[in-house]
């Protein structure tokens, strides 16, 4: 039987659970202070339907007005939640010489146990939030107490069909590790350097994204941003192969008739050799076929991409005004990895079959939370998109102008389906741009050269260079004495 879940309150957090928590269990949500436990609890206990019982906040640490404080600073509703302050003392606890909780009616029981016991049973709340939980630990004798104390409270929830979130303060040098493996599933918050981190480490019989995600605390409270990946591929039997034209013939020409829309095109190159303006004509072209694209800027503002454009006889401005084509301009610090990759995936969600990611290296310097290698990011977006079939453009960036020829930065060039290269070249003192095509994965394409201009009246591309030599090995020269004829 399928397991009804509940929402925690962060669409993100619930899509890393598959569905949210599942109704009944009990979650421990740990971290270190300031990790935002009691604001996403918080979040937890005010995202049940308008027609459930009061959520109840069990208090077992700050004081009551400040949690409140902290609920209305973010809009979670403390209106709608029943604030019980415990906060328990272990003078208080040891007056009552009663280390069980809830085992027997008869055992006289410390007062904020009673008190504890008639709020629930009078609310009978579907939800509870004890905040923290390891303030149970100092008051109890031993560890065995208090795992016994624990396993009480949660059975006596149970019993009124509360779903429980727990919070725990996560250190080094105290262990929570009784408490993980008492409760349902595990869900740790952690701050690092460059940025803060959710990981789900333990799940009871369900499934659930693994792997390190971000979250977020801003002025609305929590946001999770789940970690990019391609684990849910479209049946490749409903694939519709198609080629994308650039609407350059002899660009066409030089590709076989385009690249072929669900994989991913490296357009390479150094400065100023006219990547980007590239890409655009491709997007130019998506648009005239009505197919949705967007482009994520990371290197230029969206006035100057429309302005070149203009410029050079690409008009993507209408494209842009009737919503065919979106420019997401991506500032320096502005979003973690995972934050773009939610964008991304709700753009492929939104039916875009076009994206373009201008450039790389504008990608690896301007988002933060990247863990690992940044390259593993790009990656890790390039291959979620074609397994979407969504036809992929990103521009590559590489340093060396002249010298030895690099087609992409080191460790993304495996992601490429297609690499178009874009060189300068030296043709009797003149400075001159040529294209080329060195990888298609899924069809054949022209081996030769072209000489690219770009114009104001567009992008246009030549016939082939046949006395063109020696690109690859980063000495381009111009052989006079070669035959012209292809």
């Amino acid at each position: 039987m399928s397991k009804t879940r509940l929402s925690t309150g962060l669409q993100g957090l619930d899509r890393i659970l598959n569905g949210g928590v599942v109704e009944g269990y009990s979650t421990l949500l740990r971290g270190p202070p300031g990790a935002g436990k009691t604001i996403a609890g918080l979040h937890f206990l005010t995202s049940g339907d308008d027609d459930e019982t009061a959520p109840l906040f069990i208090n077992l640490g700050e004081p009551n007005h400040y949690v409140k404080e902290t609920a209305r600073e973010f809009d979670l509703g403390p209106e709608n939640v029943t604030f019980l302050n415990l906060s328990p003392t272990k003078e208080r606890f040891v007056e009552a010489e009663s280390y069980s909780l809830f085992e027997s009616a008869e055992v006289e029981q410390p007062s904020y146990v009673q008190r504890l016991r008639d709020t629930v049973e009078e609310l009978e709340p579907d939800r509870v939030l004890l905040d923290p939980i390891t303030e149970f630990r100092y008051l109890t004798t031993d560890e065995h107490q208090f795992r016994k104390q624990i396993l009480s409270l949660l059975d006596f929830l149970k019993s009124h069909e509360a779903t429980v979130m727990l919070t725990s303060q996560a250190s080094e040098s105290i262990s929570d590790s009784d408490l993980q493996f008492l409760t349902d599933a595990v869900i740790s918050l952690d701050s690092t350097p460059s940025g803060r981190t959710v990981r789900v480490s333990k799940f009871r019989g369900s499934s659930f994204q693994r792997g390190f995600h971000t979250y977020t605390i801003a002025e609305d409270g929590v946001s999770v941003w789940p970690r990019l990946t391609p684990d849910k591929e479209i049946d490749p039997s409903e694939y519709q192969l198609d080629t994308l034209s650039s609407g350059v013939p002899e660009l066409d020409e030089l590709l076989n008739g385009g690249v072929e829309t669900g994989t991913v095109t490296f357009l390479s190159g150094p400065t100023g050799v006219g990547k980007t303006t590239t890409g655009l004509q491709f997007l130019k072209e998506a648009a005239a076929r009505e197919k949705r694209s967007v482009l994520f800027s990371f290197e230029e503002s969206k006035h100057t991409l429309l302005h070149r454009a203009e410029s050079i006889n690409i008009p993507i401005r209408k494209a842009v005004e009737n919503g065919n084509l979106s420019i997401v301009e991506v500032l320096p610090e502005e979003f973690t990895v995972d934050e773009f990759g939610d964008i991304v995936r709700s753009a492929v969600e939104d039916d875009v079959e076009l994206v373009m990611i201008d450039g790389i290296r504008g990608f690896i310097q301007n988002v933060r939370g990247t863990r690992g290698s940044p390259y593993d990011d790009i990656l890790r977006i390039g291959r979620y998109l074609r397994s979407q079939d969504v036809t992929t453009i990103m521009v590559s960036e590489v340093n060396n102008i002249t010298g030895d020829f690099r087609a992409t930065e080191e460790g993304t060039s495996n992601l490429a389906d297609n690499i178009v290269f874009l060189r300068h070249v030296e043709v009797n003192g003149e400075l001159r741009k040529v294209i080329g095509a060195l990888k298609m994965r899924t069809s054949d394409f022209e081996r030769s050269l072209r000489e690219l201009e770009i114009t104001e009246y567009g992008l246009r591309v030549g016939e082939p260079l046949p006395k063109l030599r020696g690109i690859l090995t980063g000495t381009p020269e111009w052989n006079e004495t070669t035959n012209e004829t292809r």
